[in-house]
């Protein structure tokens, strides 16, 4: 690089400093802008303190972005040494994540605020969705013990229609002990059946209703208006759905088979035989055992089913937590990113441009070598340096104990001339940069070079 493209490079980057001035005064100004609707809704009390409260918050963040960038703008460029400029870098890194934690995260609530808000109704819609299932899923695990009473209540009534016909079990008709025995544990399996398929119908009747609630909440969600309204309109619906979940666990009927298979073991009550003659009595007396082995073995299977599925684990009701727009921003963090990137971006953006400035500071510096200083004297710096160098040199003379004699020509140079006027004093000579006097040698060159 010539000194005339590095003169081009200075040039420039003195042009752009009021571009980078007002760069900065408009990112300081949307940052405060978006913080200052972020911070508003955290704020709780009278319209006027929020007011108030927001519009001071957001007017500090502004200033303080703005000469946090300023200052490292002006300095950082022109550090040379290594370790001081790992320092500004560690303070830069500081700065930028004190501006993320106080602004950044208000703009992005301010970007996506509604957004997250809906997302996290719909979040929580999809919750009490799966809790309204499992719900539902418990209270109808009991109807799967269905199929098994269902079998052995008939089996009960066909053995009772075939004694009673042909004494398929004792080989003597009629109705007697055994058709008694059999008809009752029929009816017993069958009452059990019917509470079984009565709670079907009220299990359906309660996920109905629940099913009608959580149709009302997704309506919410996608509506328009504002999100808070539709948040507390919410909130009501979620919590009608809560108490219908809690229901729906209360209408299982697992605990009840469970109670009527144990009874239906336990307080088997053996009839007496009432046949006619001693064989018919004992035949009866061998079926009675045989019908009490069976009932028990079913009451056995029947209570082992019921402990399966009491064995579930209970749902627990979703409970609705009503978050502001930042929380649910920060919540929800990575369903946006992109406006994550965009509030970051506004408050880090200067960032970039101090990396730039300090690129082309060093390649200045780096082209110009140790002549840059030099080059960047102006007149009058150059003319102040010339008086300080001649009060040296008077200071050291006065300082020489023996003056070296100056040769008859320099003398006679120095003497007034017949015409002319008398020479200055040293004092005059000290605020004259430069005096050429083509009789006799002067103090100062005739050109300067750097």
């Amino acid at each position: 690089m010539s000194v005339s493209q590095s003169y081009t490079l200075r040039g420039q980057q003195t042009r752009l400093d009021t571009t980078t001035k007002i760069t900065l005064a408009v990112l300081a100004l949307a940052s405060g802008v978006y913080t200052y609707l972020g911070v508003r809704e955290l704020l709780d009390g009278s319209a006027t303190a929020v007011f108030l409260g927001a519009i001071v918050y957001a007017s500090a963040v502004s200033v303080a972005i703005y000469a946090f960038w300023s200052y490292l703008m002006r300095f950082m460029p022109h550090v040379r040494q290594p370790g001081s400029r790992r320092m500004l870098y560690l303070a830069m890194a500081i700065g930028s994540f004190m501006i993320i934690a106080m602004s950044s995260w208000l703009n992005a609530s301010a970007l996506a605020g509604s957004a997250a808000l809906e997302q996290h109704l719909s979040v929580t819609t999809e919750e009490y969705q799966q809790k309204l299932n499992e719900a539902h899923e418990n209270a109808l695990a009991a109807q799967s013990l269905l199929p098994d009473i269902q079998l052995a209540a008939q089996r009960f009534d066909t053995l009772a229609v075939q004694e009673a016909r042909s004494g398929s079990l004792t080989g003597t008709s009629g109705s007697g002990t055994v058709v008694a025995l059999l008809r009752q544990m029929s009816n017993q399996l069958s009452g059990l059946q019917n509470e079984i398929q009565a709670s079907r119908v009220r299990v359906a009747e309660v996920f109905g209703e629940g099913t009608a609630r959580l149709s009302a909440m997704r309506t919410l969600v996608s509506s328009q208006g504002p999100v808070a309204d539709r948040a507390n309109a919410f909130a009501e619906e979620a919590v009608q759905l809560s108490g219908i979940i809690t229901g729906l666990q209360q209408d299982s009927v697992a605990p009840a088979v469970k109670r009527a298979a144990e009874d239906l073991g336990r307080s088997f009550i053996a009839p007496v035989s009432d046949g006619g003659d001693e064989s018919l009595r004992a035949r009866q007396s061998e079926v009675v055992v045989r019908v009490e082995e069976a009932v028990r073995a079913q009451s056995v299977q029947l209570v082992a089913a019921a402990e399966e599925i009491l064995t579930r684990p209970t749902v627990e009701p979703f409970r609705f937590t009503p978050l502001s727009a930042p929380e649910a921003v920060i919540r929800y963090a990575g369903d946006f990113l992109p406006s994550w990137a965009g509030a970051i971006s506004i408050d880090l953006l200067p960032a970039v441009l101090i990396f730039i400035l300090c690129i082309v500071q060093d390649v200045i510096r780096r082209e110009d070598g140790e002549e840059m200083e030099t080059g960047d004297m102006s007149a009058a710096d150059l003319m102040r340096a010339i008086r300080i160098q001649k009060r040296i040199r008077v200071e050291e003379d006065e300082w020489v104990p023996e003056r070296v004699e100056r040769p008859a020509t320099a003398a006679r140079s120095l003497e007034p001339r017949a015409g002319t006027e008398s020479p200055r004093s040293a004092a005059d000579d000290r605020e004259i940069p430069q005096r050429n006097d083509p009789d006799g040698p002067t103090p100062f060159p005739k050109t300067i070079s750097r």
